[in-house]
């Protein structure tokens, strides 16, 4: 599968949280702040996994549809892809 440069771009964004939140910890700051941003993280991976597994479901639907195959399966498979996310 081929990622669109706004993926790309969300992934960096987030490699730079992660980096902002190791600097916090080294720095020792408050807890609640830590958590919180421990929490974006986790929120800009959960949206940005959502976008990928849509994404690749869509295309997998489009290419179905030109073979004539049911597209029930990868329904599934991308939903049993996000609960185990979880």
């Amino acid at each position: 599968m081929q990622y669109e440069s706004d993926v790309k771009n969300r992934v960096k964004r987030i490699e730079g949280q992660v980096k902002g939140l190791m600097k916090m910890m080294e720095e020792e700051n408050e807890c609640r702040d830590v958590v919180t941003q421990m929490t974006a993280v986790r929120n800009a991976l959960d949206r940005t996994l959502a976008l990928v597994v849509s994404k690749n479901l869509e295309q997998c639907i489009r290419e179905e549809k030109k073979d004539g195959e049911s597209s029930e399966d990868l329904v599934k498979e991308a939903v049993n892809l996000l609960v185990k996310s979880r």
